[in-house]
């Protein structure tokens, strides 16, 4: 038995975003283009990690990353082979999975260095990581203004390596925003710290004046968008791998969405001017109104807030959400939309036509209930079905 709402996720458009992601940051004349390092943390942004991990990987995704240990051994369990960066911080419990699945752990505090270096010793190996550096976001991080001090430990451990030292901005997506280049100017610096504490092994004397022994990377989507000069040698895209651009931004990559979310209508019935529909009577009829039911609400990660401001797709036409948005449904109103019978199409995300108005995406949903696009997919609940093109 397969329920009414599921997702579809189209990994021909995921593998096409990618494809033009690179060709993107390709465009520049006189550069070596970054690779690209795929953001598939909380299940692919909803999309279901680990088929979108293997489609990247068939595409030439160059690294993939994860929120944590566990995300990523999922990936190895799928089948997943491509390198994996762990994002988030490190508990000792968790580094046997390090370890035991391959994977390059971020070292963002002094605490986590050294479980790693102890760990990597009890085994002897040695274990590549990425540094990562905090330039004003004021989460994880190694401050950028006291590298002099934190660092030289790190870069003495004997048993690990260091491959790539990374950044994250605050607000990329703000456009204008001066904690934007005062991030950007305190990266640069503190580069410029790690080099001078970096002391090249004897094989590496002879490399070239200014050419780095790891790897740089700082550009999230909404900074790939905005300024190469913070490209680097990689790129971070999440949210623009599923078709969707960070508002308020706009981007001339030509992106395909890649989830789109439908359902059936369920039941049609009248309301008579007066009555209200829902738990709270958040909607009154006025005058006569017809209502279909939808399967599909909060538990399948339908916002609240949808009520009154969101819309679907029926035969083509736009139609209100009214009423509250409940756990297992929602109602709409139907009334100018013709015949709605019971087994209908109801497109919650997704196109339902060819006019640029039979379209809902997850951007103008979001839009229209106050939150962020990032929220809407990552919260498609785990009882929707989730179909792969």
């Amino acid at each position: 038995m397969v329920r009414s709402t599921v997702a579809r996720i189209d990994l021909e458009a995921l593998k096409w975003n990618f494809a033009a992601i690179q060709q993107h940051v390709a465009s520049e004349p006189g550069r070596t283009p970054p690779r690209i390092i795929c953001v598939v943390k909380a299940n692919a942004y909803g999309h279901g990690s680990d088929r979108v991990a293997l489609a990247l990987e068939e595409a030439g995704a160059d690294l993939l990353a994860c929120a944590d240990i566990e995300e990523a051994i999922v990936l190895r369990r799928a089948g997943v082979r491509a390198p994996i960066l762990v994002f988030g911080a490190l508990s000792i419990s968790d580094l046997d999975g390090l370890f035991e699945y391959s994977l390059t752990p971020t070292v963002s505090t002094p605490s986590a260095a050294r479980a790693l270096q102890a760990a990597a010793s009890r085994r002897e190996t040695s274990l590549g990581y990425h540094l990562k550096i905090d330039t004003g976001m004021n989460r994880l991080g190694f401050r950028h203004d006291n590298l002099r001090r934190s660092l030289p430990e790190l870069l003495g451990s004997t048993n690990l390596r260091l491959e790539a030292v990374y950044t994250h901005f605050a607000t990329a997506d703000e456009p204008g925003s001066q904690v934007f280049l005062d991030q950007s100017a305190n990266f640069a610096k503190a580069l410029a710290v790690v080099d001078e504490l970096v002391k090249p092994a004897k094989s590496e004397r002879t490399r070239p004046t200014g050419e780095r022994s790891y790897l740089v990377h700082a550009c999230n989507s909404a900074a790939l968008l905005r300024d190469s000069r913070v490209w680097y040698d990689m790129v971070r895209p999440g949210l623009l791998l599923y078709g969707i651009v960070p508002p308020p931004l706009a981007s001339t990559i030509d992106l395909k969405p890649v989830m789109s979310l439908t359902s059936r209508v369920v039941a049609v019935k009248g309301m008579r001017p007066g009555e209200g529909v829902g738990y709270g009577w958040r909607y009154r009829a006025q005058e006569p109104r017809t209502i279909a039911v939808i399967p599909a609400g909060y538990a399948d990660g339908l916002d609240l807030r949808l009520s009154g401001k969101g819309h679907v797709l029926i035969r083509g036409r736009r139609v209100p959400i009214v009423g509250a948005v409940s756990m297992d449904m929602i109602t709409v109103d139907v009334t100018d939309a013709g015949e709605v019978a019971p087994g209908d199409e109801v497109v919650i995300i997704g196109r339902q036509g060819d006019e640029s108005w039979q379209q809902i995406d997850v951007r103008e949903m979001a839009g229209a209930i106050g939150t962020i696009p990032w929220e809407i997919v990552c919260r498609v609940g785990s009882r929707i079905e989730r179909y792969y093109d």
